[in-house]
């Protein structure tokens, strides 16, 4: 949704590179320039200036003109103000301190209010809560059906007595599903309320009500963040007309400009709690105003990404590839095969890799990437027998043939796929060789050739530049860094961090490659 403001702000960034004094005309160029992004974002004008007000105010401040990378201090000082008109720190849910809490659900027809509450009632049961879905959307046509069907998904008890389109009193229905709560138990009551197309007294008066009957600790607005500044002044007339407590954007996947989502937390006062970026139930996330504000400078989302992965990759999983790695075992297709699973688990692999710093540059390439792609490695995999799984060398051309047949790909894809994993078969074992793990990145010792070549020991082995290391464990790919001359290794680093007393040892660098007495190593 961001790509095209992130677009203009990188080349915004770009600009500023390699100046190492910013003028008060650069400032003011540079915050005209990121005004026009925001405004073509579809940001609220409010937001803009108060937005550019601050981003001035402080550009000509201490902190960049006494900075030795002015630029990068101009893209701190944006990162941060990008962080405060999303909410600062992010809210959490307020849970009522007697079960069961209420969240109330409002929003226009077609934001994606039912889906949403599919979406948090999964959530909240990964959590450790026994959530109920209420169906009191009883006006749009097959709305009971379809909050069902999702509850079926989730895991989760869906309450409607009535069977909707048109007919049943909604107050009625959510002011009987807090005693029906109670009675089974349920810590957390989901209440789906009916939207429209356009702001109306009916549907508001129908919202109060509603409000009234079950008392809601959380009345959650569910904005389409693909409508734009639409959006905001909707969030606005329920903020009056009802009282929300927090917002959730949906629809963060399409292709709008995104200005509701930058506006909607400054003009209405309320936080964003929640994020939803598909239509999968599981396409759903706390939103944290730190990490938006970084994606959309295009600095990725690390945190995002390895929380991610915790939950792709069990405990079991995780304890038993570090025991082979510990135990210098080999790494088997059946193990890729397991890593493999849990990256599709995290989403498309697209969605992955733009979490990644840096990514941002590569938009083209990562929009080419094809998730069948992997679903094919998956089958080639899947058609070998355990045997050649533990050992592909076995793997000759009758069984290579066999596999392709078996899997629906060519020769071709088999000997691509045994290829590329003897290559990261190797880099594990040097990753374990570097990490001193036992069994691994060992080499065997070999005799000098008996004509060596002059300057050099071990069968022409140089002492020093790209063969350097290699006696190490492991070795270090492409040899060991070259520092710049008249550098003294020794004096990388200092004494900082190091406890009082604690001298660095000397270390002859010339002599990495071999053993203390000047044997290879």
């Amino acid at each position: 949704m961001f790509d095209t403001l992130s677009d203009r702000l990188s080349g915004i960034f770009t600009k500023l590179r390699g100046k190492g004094r910013l003028t008060d005309a650069d400032i003011d160029a540079t915050a005209r320039e990121i005004r026009l992004a925001l405004l073509e974002a579809d940001v609220a004008l409010p937001v803009v200036k108060g937005f550019i007000a601050n981003v001035k105010e402080r550009a000509r401040g201490v902190e960049v003109s006494q900075a030795l990378n002015p630029a990068q201090q101009i893209v701190k000082i944006v990162n941060e103000e990008l962080i405060a008109v999303l909410g600062g720190e992010g809210r959490r849910l307020q849970f009522a301190k007697q079960p069961p809490t209420v969240i109330m659900l409002a929003g226009l027809q077609g934001s994606g209010k039912t889906t949403l509450a599919g979406k948090l009632a999964r959530w909240l049961k990964a959590q450790g809560h026994q959530p109920l879905l209420v169906a009191a959307d009883l006006q749009r046509p097959n709305a009971v059906g379809q909050l069902q069907v999702l509850g079926g998904r989730a895991g989760v008890e869906v309450y409607a007595p009535e069977p909707g389109n048109g007919t049943g009193d909604p107050v009625q229905v959510a002011r009987a599903s807090i005693e029906h709560a109670r009675r089974a138990a349920r810590d957390v009551v989901i209440v789906d309320t009916a939207g429209r197309l356009g702001i109306d007294a009916e549907m508001m008066q129908q919202a109060a009500d509603i409000r009234d009957a079950v008392d809601p600790d959380e009345v959650i607005f569910v904005i389409d963040a693909m409508v734009g500044q639409d959006a905001v002044r909707t969030a606005e007339a329920f903020r009056d007309g009802v009282g929300i407590t927090g917002v959730v954007l949906s629809k963060l996947d399409g292709d709008a400009r995104g200005g509701a989502a930058l506006s909607v937390r400054e003009v209405t006062g309320q936080p964003i709690l929640f994020a939803s970026t598909g239509e999968k139930l599981e396409d759903f996330d706390v939103f944290h105003p730190d990490r938006m504000a970084s994606r959309i400078l295009g600095m990725g989302d690390v945190l995002t990404l390895i929380e991610q992965a915790e939950q792709a990759f069990d405990s079991d999983q995780k304890e038993k590839m570090t025991a082979k790695l510990m135990g210098g075992e080999q790494f088997t297709l059946e193990d890729f095969l397991d890593q493999l699973i849990a990256v599709r688990r995290m989403g498309p692999i697209a969605n992955v890799l733009a979490m990644m710093p840096g990514m941002g540059q590569m938009k083209d390439q990562l929009a080419e990437l094809d998730d069948k792609h992997f679903d094919r490695v998956t089958a080639i995999i899947r058609s070998m027998t355990p045997g050649e799984r533990t050992n592909p060398k076995i793997i000759n051309g009758s069984r290579r043939a066999r596999i392709a047949n078996g899997s629906g790909v060519t020769v071709m894809d088999v000997n691509q796929l045994l290829n590329r994993f003897a290559d990261a078969q190797k880099m594990m074992k040097q990753m374990g060789g570097m990490m001193g793990l036992p069994g691994a990145g060992r080499r065997k010792a070999t005799k000098s050739p008996k004509n060596k070549r002059k300057g050099t020991k071990g069968g022409g082995r140089p002492r020093t530049g790209a063969g350097a290391g290699a006696g190490l464990p492991g070795g270090f790919p492409g040899g060991m860094p070259q520092l710049p001359p008249g550098v003294n290794p020794n004096d990388l680093g200092g004494q900082q961090g190091l406890p009082p007393g604690f001298k660095l040892p000397k270390i002859d660098f010339n002599k990495l490659g071999k053993g203390g007495d000047g044997r290879q190593g």
